[in-house]
């Protein structure tokens, strides 16, 4: 087992101490985050830090890097008040990780790769084409974090659209049936395929599946 102290962390070069941070608290979720400005200008960035927050009312969160340089998605959040989430499929891997080049503001990343926008029910801002989940969600608050200058976004999910395929009958939705990726890391993609799944765990009884 290899073993990194705090301070073997603080005294490594960069780019392994980027890698070795961003792999050790596991796979993470693997979204694409579509807005728009306020000229009319598309953005989709990648995203792997979107987490569920409640189920009712249905909120979910990401964290955003410091805005200490021009960030579009957060601009145009705060601006519109609206975003959608979009989860990557293994076909949209090269496409997806290309979204986190820095592009200028009135660039359009759907102009640069192969992803394709897409307008639901007249919504203003731009769903991927072809994601099997996709989310309309609504601002509603930011948190600082002020041991890094991080922001932490707070939202309502308004809207729930996803491939009939991936239901249950209990609207649990599996998602390797999406081929649905996870991001290992900054740079790494995998495609999960599940497991087990179990009923509601219950004092001294052992764990049932429920497949």
């Amino acid at each position: 087992m290899k073993k990194f102290t705090k301070d073997e962390l603080f005294y490594m070069s960069k780019v392994p101490r980027l890698n070795l941070v961003n792999c050790v608290t596991g796979y993470k979720s693997a979204n694409l985050i579509g807005t728009v400005s306020t000229e009319g200008v598309l953005n989709v960035a990648v995203f792997s830090s979107v987490t569920h927050l409640g189920s009712e009312p249905p909120l979910l969160g990401f964290i955003l890097r410091p805005t200490t340089v021009p960030r579009d998605t957060y601009k145009n959040i705060k601006e519109s008040g609206f975003f959608t989430i979009n989860h990557i499929t293994e076909e949209m891997i090269a496409d997806a990780h290309h979204t986190s080049s820095s592009y200028q503001e009135h660039i359009s990343e759907f102009d640069k790769t192969n992803l394709e926008p897409e307008f639901i029910d007249n919504h203003k801002v731009p769903f991927v084409k072809g994601s099997p989940v996709q989310l309309l969600c609504k601002y509603v608050n930011e948190y600082k974090i002020e041991e890094n200058d991080c922001i932490h976004i707070i939202a309502s999910i308004e809207t729930i659209y996803a491939d009939e395929k991936l239901f249950h009958d209990d609207n649990w939705m599996q998602l390797d049936r999406g081929n649905v990726i996870a991001i290992n890391g900054l740079d790494g993609y995998a495609v999960p395929k599940l497991a087990d799944r179990f009923h509601y765990a219950r004092p001294d009884k052992p764990s049932t599946s429920m497949l």
